[in-house]
Formats: C-alpha cells, sequence, structure tokens
C-alpha cells in the first residue's frame, strides 16, 4: 500500500477495531500486539491475492517459506528485507512473550496449518478451481485462522487454558461457532467483490457452482447458515457457563480456570458484534464506493508484493 493510501485508507479499514472488539479485558500490551498481528494479517491476505491475480507462483512460494521460517525462529527474522515477513517475526514475537512456551508451540503448530492452506488456495486460484462446498469449508476454517483467533482469548484472558477445557465438546463447539459466524458473514459481505474478481473461495460461489443455486437462492443459504450459528452459540453458552461453575471448585486454580472460561465465551460472543459492525463500517467491504469492484481502492495492482 503506498504511503498516500496508507494515510487516506489506514484508520478507515479499522482492522486494529475489530480486535479491540473481540478482546475485551485484555492488558493494553496484549491488546497492541493482537492488533497488529491482525493488521499483518490483512496486509498478509491481499498480498496473497495479489500474487493469485498475477500468477506470481514463484514469489508465493518463496514467501511461504519464508513465513513458516519466521513463525519457528522469529528473532531470527526481524530484519529480513521483505517486510512482511519481518512483520510476522515481530508479532508473533510480542505474542509469544505472554504465556508458557506450550502455548507458543500450539499457535505455531495452528498458523503453520493457516499458511499451508493459503497455499492449496493459492493452487486452486491459478487452476480457476471452485472447491465442493464441504472442502471449502474445511478449508475455510483454516484460511479465516478459527484456531488462531481462539488460541489469542486466552492471551485476553491472560491464562493457558489445559486441553480438558479447550476440548471440552462445549467449549469447543461455541468457539466454532463464533468463528464460523464471521467467516460466513465475511463471505456475505465479500460475495459482490469476489465474484467481480473471478474468485473461487466463497461459501455462496460454491453453493451457485456445485448445488446449481441462484445468485439468489445462495445468498439465502449462507444467511441461514449465520443465523444457525447465532442461535447455535446462544444454545451451547449455556453448556460452557455451567463447565465454568464446575471448574471453580474452591481451588486457587479452580478459580482461575473457572474466571478464564468465562473471560473466554464473553468474547467469543463478542465476536458476533464485532464482526458485525467490521462489515459494515470497514472500508475493506464498501464495494459499491470502487470503481474496480474487483480490487479495493487502497491496493495497488502493479506494485503490490513485487519486493
Amino acid at each position: 500500500m503506498p504511503a498516500d493510501k496508507v494515510a487516506e485508507y489506514a484508520d478507515g479499514l479499522c482492522y486494529t477495531d475489530l480486535m479491540a472488539g473481540y478482546y475485551l479485558g485484555a492488558s493494553e500490551e496484549v491488546l497492541q500486539a493482537i492488533a497488529d498481528y491482525s493488521a499483518w494479517f490483512f496486509v498478509w491476505d491481499d498480498r496473497h491475492d495479489r500474487d493469485a491475480v498475477h500468477g506470481r507462483a514463484a514469489q508465493w512460494r518463496r514467501l511461504r517459506f519464508r513465513l513458516h521460517a519466521a513463525l519457528d525462529a522469529p528473532a531470527a527474522h526481524l530484519r529480513h528485507p521483505d517486510p512482511l515477513v519481518a512483520g510476522l517475526a515481530d508479532s508473533v514475537g510480542r505474542l509469544f512473550a505472554f504465556l508458557p512456551g506450550t502455548w507458543n508451540a500450539r499457535f505455531r503448530r495452528h498458523f503453520h496449518a493457516v499458511i499451508d492452506a493459503y497455499d492449496r488456495e493459492f493452487r486452486n486460484r491459478l487452476q480457476g478451481r471452485v472447491p465442493l462446498v464441504d472442502e471449502y469449508l474445511a478449508l475455510r476454517r483454516l484460511t479465516f485462522a478459527h484456531w488462531i483467533w481462539t488460541d489469542l482469548l486466552e492471551l485476553s484472558a491472560g491464562c493457558e487454558l489445559p486441553d480438558a477445557v479447550r476440548k471440552h465438546p462445549s467449549f469447543r463447539k461455541a468457539a466454532l461457532l463464533s468463528q464460523e459466524f464471521a467467516a460466513w458473514y465475511n463471505d456475505l459481505c465479500s460475495l459482490p467483490k469476489e465474484i467481480a474478481g473471478d474468485e473461487v473461495h466463497n461459501l455462496g460461489i460454491s453453493l451457485i457452482t456445485h448445488e446449481g443455486l441462484t445468485l439468489e437462492e445462495a445468498v439465502d443459504d449462507v444467511r441461514r447458515r449465520v443465523e444457525e450459528c447465532i442461535s447455535g452459540f446462544i444454545d451451547v453458552e449455556k453448556d460452557v457457563l455451567r463447565l465454568a461453575d464446575r471448574l471453580a471448585d474452591g481451588t486457587v486454580r479452580g478459580k482461575e480456570l473457572g474466571a478464564a472460561v468465562r473471560a473466554c465465551l464473553a468474547n467469543m460472543r463478542n465476536w458476533f458484534s464485532s464482526v458485525y459492525w467490521f462489515h459494515h463500517e470497514s472500508g475493506r467491504y464498501t464495494v459499491d464506493s470502487w470503481d474496480d469492484r474487483s480490487t479495493p481502492p487502497y491496493v495497488n495492482n502493479e506494485a503490490a508484493g513485487e519486493k
């Protein structure tokens, strides 16, 4: 993004505002680290998009390997000449300062999977291949980084949750529903831009291509799925609250875990309102105001990602 575009559009993109609405209760230092990582993620997403649009397979392959390396050894990549690689190193290095190494290892594992999923998406785009609906839904959980944003809830709560809590069916379902809502609502709001840009990764596009739905029917289907995420979350939320009560067994550790689960659950709920607000306030999705409906006005088609 050219410097003049940064000045014109950065605040209006509302990336840090989105995180501020999701990770309520986090310390200022934690929230700043998460917000900066989120902003980096959007920039990376745009680089990935430009590499796909221009067929820059070698550049994308090189970037993918560098991001994997920076994730494994952030301190060694802080001065990397590609600012996107250095930015990831800086972001994750700061995130890794708050919780034990076991949390860091989990975050690394989850984000390595996200990078690889972006590569699968890149290859689909070069081939013009629209994934089947079920295939797309599984891929979307990775490209939207469901488990990364869920991991960061623990950072916000200041407590690493044990596997027995994180993998509890009710807790995991609540986390998944909050992220599915976000991913599918994003698909709904991105659909005009992505149809205009001949994109192949959107739930609506998969429904149209493989289920034979009209555009209107696909929009209705995605909206129904979004609404079911909301009702499903409200139902399972009660079970997670009961889990928090059981964890608070009178011990110091139990009290800490119970409070952390409640904090994580509250911010899963906040994800719904924050994501809804973001998609109607961010300049990233105001497609009707763009001259080119396939490309945000802050993206320089020719230069983006050339370094």
